[in-house]
């Protein structure tokens, strides 16, 4: 995979930065956005593949993206297939911060020293390519209004967009309750999307579902069979970042 080509990580992530304050909307589900996006992004590359609600290694080959490749890595020792809600449900300080410390580095993005309170030193972000956002928001503008079928990275990213709570930042107040909508419905063009948007819910839910008992895996939301809540496996192998300095500085969200 050739950088000349953003991320899904990268363009939620540039979806959710506000260019006024620089922070982050919706920070908390954004992390699971992101580590739901990172699977999308391996799908897409045809380094994995849904089995029913699991996730499958068909290509352990690396993509040459280091963030990616980590998770790809991760997913393939685990053997067995994994469950998405599982994997994304796992812990995973600081993945967030990995993503914005590489589109600094790549330029899209400057980094901004404050101080919370007065006192605690933070750290915002501001977009310094603002063309590469309007694009990405164009996409999704025009996969609304015009109801064509969008690409599935557009798909995907709408599906993930929406999981994580982004339509609110996105096309807000009333007037934005129709493109919401529209935003919500986009969630079944594209069939990975789809489902690592509906793990990433589950997972905001609480709601960490056992697989549905029938004879053909469907790649949507899956319920319990006794309508309960199953209880998460352990999150083994899920990507982990080092969380530096946490009293020192804070990235402000």
């Amino acid at each position: 995979m050739g950088r000349s080509r953003r991320t899904l990580p990268e363009e939620l992530l540039l979806l959710a930065l506000d260019p006024a304050t620089g922070t982050t909307a919706q920070p908390q589900s954004l992390d699971l956005g992101l580590a739901g996006a990172q699977l999308v992004e391996l799908a897409l590359a045809g380094r994995i593949a849904p089995d029913g609600d699991r996730i499958a290694v068909v290509v352990p080959r690396p993509t040459g993206d280091p963030t990616l490749d980590c998770a790809l890595e991760l997913l393939r020792r685990r053997g067995a297939p994994v469950r998405a809600v599982h994997w994304i449900g796992g812990p995973r300080l600081g993945l967030r911060q990995t993503y914005l410390s590489h589109l600094e580095r790549c330029g899209m993005v400057h980094a901004v020293a404050g101080q919370m309170c007065g006192v605690l030193p933070t750290t915002r972000y501001q977009a310094t390519d603002t063309e590469i956002s309007r694009e990405i928001r164009a996409r999704l503008d025009s996969a609304i209004r015009t109801g064509v079928p969008p690409d599935p990275r557009t798909a995907a990213l709408a599906a993930l967009a929406h999981a994580v709570g982004l339509g609110k930042h996105l096309y807000p107040g009333n007037e934005g309750r129709s493109s919401r909508s529209r935003l919500r419905d986009l969630i079944r063009h594209d069939p990975m999307g789809g489902l690592v948007a509906h793990a990433v819910m589950d997972v905001q839910n609480g709601a960490a579902a056992q697989p549905r008992r029938s004879s053909a895996p469907t790649a949507g939301r899956q319920t319990a069979p006794d309508g309960g809540r199953g209880a998460p496996e352990p999150a083994r192998g899920v990507p982990a970042q080092p969380h530096r300095g946490s009293m020192a500085r804070a990235v402000a969200h």
